[in-house]
């Protein structure tokens, strides 16, 4: 290991992963529990510097969340609504296409990300007429849909196989899978935040076909809530081991979890969001567990606010994921949706980094 390459003060854990070296659980849970923080941070900036360089990436998105009805009953979602609640809704392919065009021709949108409730009677053909009807009138826009999660969901109701439901809707124009319904894949930490939800392994196994068929998805972790710091290491490691053997994730997104009006929430079970350095603690861990393997950390602005996005940005993040116009997940748990490419360019810029447009793989559109 160079002298240049090192942090001083840093524990063997840091020495380690500076030197090139894959961390291991124990590593991981270490830094988790007792590394000084900013030395975690300038750990984790200088191995993305080296990795990604100062290029700060995003994605023109759109987010259309095609309904709100769901099966599960998650403690930690205030989202989902019960198909006879006055605000419960589901779009039609017609609605869809609508949102789509505003999102194209008037938003600029390279990408849709769709994302929506378990619905307990909607038919694989409803997924497969929304995506052919995009596809039919925006032929060049990505569409990023349904999570492993939903994938699954949607084969159990509908008694296919998740490799026949992929297939079909790959067919039908289905270009990539966004990374939620991860939460923790930890079962002791699962239990107590998921219900009617795939077990974290059955996430996994649905991504993993997803990649032997050619799509690329991303990955999430939703922390902040009921985890233990060893929750945090077993679920990126996960994480890592699947991306060694697929290649299929484009990027990991660690999500903060939003409080309000969540049944978490509610019960007392959470009583105040994880505070900013426990945020950055994670983020910066995930880099130095991914490094080398995943090497794309995206910071959810949407989640953590601006301010702390620009921040995690210094501490191992290299991507703002995206606009997110029209997000509707977060917001029903109190937080601000929706941006623009030159508010996120000019928020990069403030520090020091270079702001380029990508599209959903990674592929650079043009800087800013």
């Amino acid at each position: 290991m160079q002298k240049s390459d090192t942090v001083a003060g840093g524990t063997p854990a840091l020495e380690k992963v500076l030197a090139g070296e894959e961390l291991s659980y124990s590593d991981g849970v270490q830094l988790m529990s007792e590394e000084n923080l900013f030395l975690l941070g300038a750990a984790a900036d200088k191995v993305r510097q080296k990795l990604c360089g100062d290029v700060v990436t995003f994605v023109a998105s759109y987010y259309l969340n095609y309904t709100n009805v769901c099966a599960a009953r998650c403690p930690l979602c205030a989202f989902y609504r019960k198909s006879d609640q006055s605000d419960a809704y589901t779009l039609s392919t017609e609605q869809i296409v609508a949102r789509s065009k505003i999102a194209v021709e008037q938003l600029g949108a390279t990408e849709l990300h769709i994302v929506g409730g378990f619905h307990p009677k909607l038919g694989l053909d409803y997924y497969e007429k929304m995506i052919q009807a995009i596809k039919a009138e925006f032929p060049k826009v990505t569409i990023k849909a349904f999570t492993p999660a939903e994938i699954f969901f949607i084969a159990r109701l509908t008694k296919n196989s998740v490799k026949e439901v992929l297939s079909r809707l790959k067919v039908t124009g289905l270009d990539s899978l966004p990374g939620g319904g991860a939460e923790i894949f930890h079962p002791d930490t699962r239990k107590q935040i998921v219900i009617g939800k795939c077990s974290g392994e059955e996430w996994l196994d649905t991504a993993r076909q997803a990649h032997e068929l050619g799509l690329k998805s991303n990955c999430t972790m939703l922390f902040g809530h009921v985890e233990k710091p060893e929750h945090i290491v077993d679920h990126v490691i996960k994480i890592r081991e699947l991306h060694k053997k697929t290649k299929g994730f484009t990027t990991f997104v660690p999500l903060k979890f939003s409080l309000e009006n969540t049944e978490l929430e509610q019960k007392g079970l959470v009583t105040a969001e994880s505070p900013s350095t426990y945020d950055l603690r994670v983020i910066a861990v995930s880099r130095l567990l991914l490094a080398n393997v995943l090497n794309n950390i995206s910071v959810y602005w949407v989640a953590l606010g601006k301010k702390v996005a620009q921040v995690a940005l210094s501490y191992g993040g290299n991507d703002m994921v995206g606009t997110a116009f029209s997000e509707e997940i977060f917001r029903a748990a109190g937080k601000e949706t929706g941006t623009s490419t030159q508010e996120l360019a000019s928020l990069i810029r403030e520090i020091k980094r270079v702001p380029a447009e990508r599209d959903t793989f990674f592929n650079h559109i043009r800087s800013l």
